[in-house]
């Protein structure tokens, strides 16, 4: 079995997918400065419209297909799955932050945010996803967990 991430068949913009990845990463940043769940509670809403089938309603959506016309940045499409999968990883990982926030456990918190961070830019950098990896991995130990 070959190296592959999620497929559903669906295409998106992967230079919006990237566009939206900066937002959650100055969204982490903002949190860790100011430690205010609000950020956190914010983005976790934002995940959830994005994933749920809500992205017109979405402010990290918009402002990106914002950004992205004003710029004139190239379309590039790719298969949704893999996007989706870093999604639910992404909206994961800022649940896992909240709640570490919301227990005091500064050092756990710290630990997410830097894993969370190392992941979603080498995304933003490279395309590069760790989520895929990581489908991988499970698949292949629990190759019937995914029919």
């Amino acid at each position: 079995m070959s190296q592959q991430c999620p497929l559903i068949f669906r295409q998106v913009d992967a230079t919006i997918t990237r566009i939206n990845t900066l937002f959650v990463i100055i969204g982490i940043v903002a949190f860790l400065w100011t430690q205010s769940s609000i950020v956190l509670l914010l983005l976790i809403a934002d995940f959830i419209l994005r994933l749920y089938g809500f992205k017109q309603y979405s402010p990290v959506n918009i402002s990106s297909l914002y950004i992205q016309k004003r710029f004139a940045l190239p379309v590039k499409m790719e298969d949704a799955g893999a996007k989706r999968l870093a999604a639910f990883f992404g909206s994961g990982f800022t649940i896992a932050l909240l709640i570490g926030s919301l227990a005091g456990a500064d050092n756990v918190v710290a630990f997410i945010a830097g894993i969370f961070l190392f992941c979603a830019a080498l995304e933003l950098l490279f395309g590069y996803c760790i989520a895929c990896k990581i489908y991988y991995i499970v698949k292949k130990i629990y190759p019937k967990g995914f029919e």
